[in-house]
């Protein structure tokens, strides 16, 4: 089967694993999800994550989900560009997701970055999803 949106694929994944309580999910890979999930990682939304190796040399990563008192430390994360349409933005103009608290993940021609970087480098781009 194919996926026509993966990125939001994962963030579904992620959402769904976050309301059974489960500690871990499956992904399958791609170095464009190995960099969302690295900056969801360095901003503490998730606890860690691993590539593990399939047969047929394909790879799945594997999503340490985070929870704090027994509530999920995502309460939301939503799919901002999507494939049929894409949403760009200056560095000038880059959104505050709740007022500082939320994150928004961007893909610049530097790599995808918070927004947080994004805005201290100077550079604008496509924003990927909003998490909070």
């Amino acid at each position: 089967m194919t996926i026509m949106d993966p990125i939001g694929d994962m963030f579904t994944r992620i959402r769904n694993g976050q309301l059974r309580s489960l500690s871990k999910v499956e992904i399958p890979s791609s170095t464009f999800r190995l960099k969302i999930l690295e900056v969801l990682k360095n901003e503490g939304f998730i606890t860690n994550f691993y590539i593990e190796k399939k047969e047929n040399n394909k790879a799945n990563l594997i999503v340490d989900l985070k929870y704090y008192e027994g509530m999920p430390v995502i309460k939301e994360i939503k799919r901002v560009s999507k494939p049929g349409r894409r949403v760009y933005s200056r560095a000038t103009s880059i959104p505050r997701i709740q007022n500082g608290l939320g994150l928004a993940i961007i893909s610049t021609n530097k790599g995808v970055m918070s927004d947080i970087e994004a805005r201290k480098n100077n550079i604008g781009g496509e924003i990927i999803c909003r998490v909070f």
